[in-house]
Parts: C-alpha cells; structure tokens; sequence
C-alpha cells in the first residue's frame, strides 16, 4: 500500500481471530487472522501480526527496501503465527521496529517471537532473519512517537493482557481495541480511553451479545467482546466510524452479511471488515477542514 505523505490509510490484511478460516463459506470477508496495515503521512505503521502479516509481506517486496513500525496487542498465535512467514524480515536492508508489553511474568516479545520459531516449531530461527529488526519493550500507558505520529496505548482487561492502540496525527486519530473481555453493561475506561473522540475505532467483536452470554454462562468468560458492546462504546466515546473485526471463525459469510445489516439499524455506517478493505481516515487533515472517512475494496 503506497500513500501520499498527506494521506492517513488503513488497510486490513487479516480480520479472523483464534485460527485461520480458509474456505466457501469465508471467501468474501476472508479467512486471515490479525494484521492491519497503516500508512500515515511517511510513516507505516502495522499492528498485529497474524497470517494476513504474510501476505502484506508479498506485498511489500514489490516496494523493498522497506521500513515499518511493528506493534503487537499482545502474544497469542494468532496475533503472531504471520511473523515466521513475514517475507521482508529475511532481506537485508529493510528495517522493522517491533514493539510490544512483556507478559505478566516479564517475557519480552523479542523473546516471544524468538521462541516460536524454534525446533520442533519451525525450521528456521529468528536469527536467520537478514532484516534489521530493532525491538522496544513497551509499558502501559507509554508514548511512541514516530515522526509527526503519536503512538499512545493503553492496558486492556484480557487474560495474559493485551494492548490497546491509539494512533493520531495532525488532527486524525484510529483506536485498535482488540482481544478484549468487555461485558454487556461494562464501561471499561481503559477503551474509552483510547477510543474516545476517534475518527476510527477498530474492536474486537468475535461475538454477538446472546452468544457472548451463553460462553460466559457456560466459561465464566470468553475473553472477547461482542458487536453490540462496540456500538455502545462507539456512541458513549464520540467515535465518527466503527469498524468491528476479529470475526470467530465459525462466521460465514452470510453470518457476517446479516451482522453488517444489524450494525447499520444500530449505528449506521458501522462497517463489518473485510480483507482488502481500504480505510482513508479525513483525507483533509488540516485544522478547519471538513473530515470524511471513506471505505473502500480493493483488489
């Protein structure tokens, strides 16, 4: 994805949680677990990194030699199983700066990263990776600044934690919210921290309120949030679009398309993603211009 330095864009390579999802029934919203890429003035951004992180790879060798900022919402496969197939990694020359929060009992995504790809896991360990990979422990509630963009994030209520992303740049600014354990009838103030006022909220919505329900009746929870809380939290924030991904697997297609209908009745506007979507974020960022979200498919 290539952006004109005045442009703020959002392209989403991977949508599925818990396991990729290939198949029929999943072809039109698509079967890859969590990547979403973001292109901000000159800056590239990329949070998570599932199986739709291999396939942006194949994308950015078209454009090598590349530099991205890597961010992770925390440490589950599928937020990582992309990274041992992330192509670029491998060549000299690019260069990836890799941030996440250590585990509760202090292990660094370096190390995480570092330990999934060794035998009996994978044929090839990280350090045979060419790429300059610079990684950064982040704490909760810490900064990032990367040119004129503005990385804040804030501590999620999920098992193990998990991060919430906000990014803003002139007067633009997207929420990732994801993997997050949000009840019906919660205000969690960590997301409304980090969705309030946002032009984009991306959210964790794996589930419907009644299934959501029925797992935490039956699991004591389930550690993921339904579409129904994120119109709630969309409306009490102030945010402008909402975006509701990580689907669970089991969702077809169709189930998706009836989501989609019921998300406009409750918020219209709301959008279900889809891989490939493409998100311009107020193509006209400078103060006292009118702001528009556009969505968009590409090919």
């Amino acid at each position: 994805m290539s952006s004109q330095s005045g442009q703020f864009l959002i392209r989403f390579w991977g949508v599925r949680g818990r396991v990729p999802c290939p198949g029929d029934e999943t072809v039109r919203y698509g079967g890859n677990t969590p990547c979403i890429e973001m292109q901000i003035g000159e800056q590239r951004l990329v949070f998570d990194g599932g199986t739709g992180l291999r396939v942006l790879g194949q994308a950015m060798l078209r454009e090598m030699p590349v530099e991205a900022h890597l961010f992770f919402s925390h440490a589950h496969w599928d937020h990582t199983q992309g990274f041992p197939f992330f192509v670029p990694a491998f060549v000299k020359g690019n260069r990836f700066h890799i941030y996440g929060a250590p585990s509760p009992n202090g292990t660094t995504i370096k190390k995480r990263l570092h330990d999934q790809m060794l035998h009996p896991n994978f044929p090839v360990p990280l350090q045979v990776m060419g790429a300059d990979l610079q990684f950064h422990d982040l704490r909760a509630t810490e900064t990032v600044q990367i040119g004129d963009v503005r990385v804040e994030n804030d501590r999620l209520h999920y098992p193990g934690e998990a991060l919430g992303y906000r990014v803003s740049w002139n007067d633009c600014c997207v929420a990732y919210v994801t993997d997050i354990e949000n009840r019906p009838g919660d205000l969690d103030e960590h997301i409304l921290r980090v969705a309030q006022g946002a032009d984009v909220l991306i959210y964790d919505a794996s589930y419907t309120c009644d299934s959501y329900l029925e797992k935490v009746n039956c699991n004591g929870g389930w550690s993921h949030a339904s579409w129904q809380e994120g119109v709630r939290i969309a409306k009490v924030a102030g945010v402008r679009q909402l975006i509701i991904f990580h689907h669970e697997p089991t969702h077809t297609d169709l189930f998706l398309d009836d989501v989609s209908s019921k998300l406009d009745q409750e918020l219209p506007g709301g959008v279900v993603a889809m891989e490939g979507m493409m998100v311009e974020v107020c193509p006209s960022p400078l103060k006292g211009k009118s702001k528009a979200v556009n969505v968009t498919m590409v090919s």
